[in-house]
C-alpha cells in the first residue's frame, strides 16, 4: 500500500516567507508535498523552493498555471526545472506540441495540464461561450482540455475528484490526476467558494493520485492533528482500494 501521507499536498497560499516556513516546518513530517502557488512565489520568488527543501522531506508542487505564448511558457518551464520540483502546473489552450521540452526527458518534474477550475460553475462556463454540451456536462469539458494536454506534453492534469473516473477511463488510467476541492466531511460549509468538492476518502476511491487539503488544515486550532486526520482518511480509503 502507498504511503498515505504522500498523496496529501497542502498549499502554502500565504503572502510572506514567515507563514510559509511555520507551515512547512509543522507540516512537514505530516504531508506529503508543498504547494507553492502565485501569491507565495510572487511575493518571495524562486529561494522559496530552496528552502523548503533544505527544511523538510515532502516535495514541491509549483502551481503556477503557466499560460503565454510557446516560447514564453517553454522557457520559464526551462527555469523552472533548475529548482527540480516535483510538479509544473500549465494551461494548454494553446493546443498539442508546444511543450515537448527536452530537458523534460531527464528531469523528474511532471507537468500538469490544469482542466476545469475546481471554483468554476457550469454558469460561469456557459458565460464564456462554451457549447451547451461542455457547460452542461464539466466532465467533457475537463476530458476535452485533458485531451490537449496530453497531446501537448503533459505527464498528469489538475482536476476535480469528480471527473476522475472519466478522465483515467477516457483519456488514460496511468495518468497523474491532482484534485483540490478536498473537503473533509468535518468541515464541509455553506459557504465554501469551491463549487465541486469531495471529502479525501472518496477522492481516494474514486482514483484521484493526490488530493490538495488546504483550509481544513491551515484554519484548524492545531494544524498538525489536522493533516493527521486526512492522512488516517486516506489510510482507510486505500484499506478499502
Amino acid at each position: 500500500m502507498k504511503d498515505p501521507r504522500s498523496l496529501l499536498i497542502f498549499p502554502l497560499d500565504v503572502p510572506s516567507y514567515n507563514e510559509a516556513m511555520g507551515f512547512v516546518k509543522t507540516l512537514g513530517n505530516y504531508v506529503g508535498m508543498f504547494k507553492v502557488g502565485l501569491e507565495l512565489f510572487v511575493a518571495e520568488g524562486p529561494n522559496i523552493l530552496k528552502d523548503i527543501r533544505n527544511t523538510c522531506d515532502a516535495g514541491i508542487f509549483l502551481d503556477l498555471k503557466l499560460h503565454d505564448i510557446p516560447a514564453t511558457m517553454t522557457r520559464a518551464i526551462k527555469v523552472a526545472l533548475n529548482y527540480k520540483p516535483d510538479f509544473i502546473t500549465v494551461h494548454c489552450e494553446q493546443g498539442g506540441g508546444f511543450l515537448k521540452i527536452p530537458e523534460l526527458a531527464s528531469s523528474t518534474t511532471k507537468l500538469l495540464g490544469i482542466t476545469v477550475l475546481t471554483s468554476i460553475s457550469p454558469h460561469d462556463i456557459e458565460k464564456m461561450g462554451y457549447l451547451k454540451e461542455y457547460y452542461e456536462n464539466l466532465a467533457d469539458l475537463a476530458i476535452l482540455k485533458g485531451k490537449i494536454a496530453v497531446d501537448a506534453g503533459c505527464h498528469g492534469l489538475v482536476c476535480s475528484a469528480h471527473e476522475v473516473e472519466k478522465i483515467k477511463k477516457e483519456i488514460h488510467e496511468k495518468l497523474t490526476l491532482i484534485t483540490p476541492g478536498i473537503r473533509p466531511a468535518w468541515t464541509l460549509m455553506n459557504t465554501d467558494d469551491q463549487f465541486r468538492v469531495m471529502t479525501p476518502a472518496l477522492a481516494i476511491s474514486k482514483g484521484a493520485d493526490y488530493i490538495v487539503v488546504g483550509r481544513p488544515i491551515r484554519d484548524a486550532e492545531d494544524p498538525a492533528i489536522a493533516a493527521k486526520k486526512v492522512v488516517e482518511e486516506i489510510k482507510q480509503a486505500l484499506i478499502s482500494l
